[in-house]
């Protein structure tokens, strides 16, 4: 960690990207400078141990500033507005769980808490890849897939705080090959999820080649030519355009900006514009699509930004 004292006047805001294997968080100082940073693996399937790990992040980006910080946390799921507690995580030890009152009362302060691609859309389209720009959709395609919708700066949620759940509404224009393969983790077959994340590109690889690779490993063997490798990378891009223009067609945004690890795959920038234009329902098929700026670290700077 590094960690540099500050004392202008003014808010001091803490961003936590809680993921599913990582803990990262950022300390801004009053001018949207990073002046500490801290981070440590993510408890899996121990919620209590989520709860410490948090306040342990809190306590190490605190250590040495002058006061409390406030605290924005970006979550997988969300909190419903009904209920108060956590709702659609793929951390599912998180579900149903008082996750917003119990990080308050650890923290004896208010917390504000978002989905993880809210966070990163609101990163991105503050200071980011889609800066100025009126409406934007931001995707994480990493081990899960999620979406959030800004206009004009500002996030876009509605009565129960799914705004952008992309990724749990199924592959659109299904091909022969497609109907009723896959089942996610919320129980629904064909969701986005398990066909564009990077666990959906390893399932579709395993399941046509009988191989299990990672990501990493498609990638590194489709760049030496291998046929089954290129042909896996082929049918996740076609997939992931369907799944985009059908968000074209829906909100029609003027920056689409990927994020996740998948976003790192820099083909896709390139096909994804011409495999989405026969599924726009438009005469203008050009698409805005755009790596992030901060790239991992919009997670955090989105978090901390759920404060003014």
């Amino acid at each position: 960690m590094t960690s540099v004292s500050t004392s202008a006047p003014g808010n001091l805001r803490i961003g936590i990207d809680l993921g599913g294997t990582k803990i990262a968080g950022i300390l801004f100082d009053t001018g949207d400078k990073v002046t500490a940073e801290a981070r440590r693996p993510a408890p899996h399937g121990d919620y209590a141990a989520t709860i410490e790990a948090l306040a342990a992040i809190v306590s190490e980006l605190e250590a040495d500033a002058v006061r409390a910080a406030t605290v924005g946390i970006g979550m997988p799921g969300c909190i419903a507005p009904s209920t108060g507690r956590v709702q659609n995580a793929n951390s599912t030890w998180l579900n149903d769980k008082s996750f917003k009152a119990d990080m308050e009362a650890r923290l004896e302060r208010p917390v504000r808490l978002a989905n993880d691609a809210n966070c990163f859309v609101l990163s991105e389209a503050t200071d980011g890849a889609a800066a100025r720009a009126g409406t934007v959709f931001g995707v994480i395609i990493g081990t899960g897939c999620g979406g959030g919708i800004t206009v004009d700066g500002r996030l876009v949620d509605g009565p129960r705080a799914i705004s952008g759940e992309w990724g749990h509404t199924p592959l659109p224009w299904l091909k022969p090959d497609e109907f009723d393969v896959t089942t996610c983790w919320c129980g629904r077959k064909g969701c986005l999820e398990t066909w564009v994340s990077g666990t959906g590109l390893t399932n579709d690889h395993q399941r046509r080649n009988g191989v299990r690779l990672s990501g990493e490993q498609i990638v590194e063997a489709a760049g030496l030519g291998d046929t089954a490798a290129l042909a896996t990378l082929d049918r996740h891009a076609d997939r992931l355009a369907r799944g985009l223009a059908l968000i074209c067609n829906i909100l029609d945004p003027h920056v689409i900006v990927l994020g996740g690890g998948l976003s790192q795959l820099t083909h896709l920038y390139d096909v994804l514009p011409n495999l989405m234009a026969p599924y726009i329902l438009a005469s203008d098929k050009a698409v805005d699509i755009r790596a992030p700026r901060w790239g991992d670290a919009s997670g955090v700077r989105g978090a901390a930004r759920l404060w003014p």
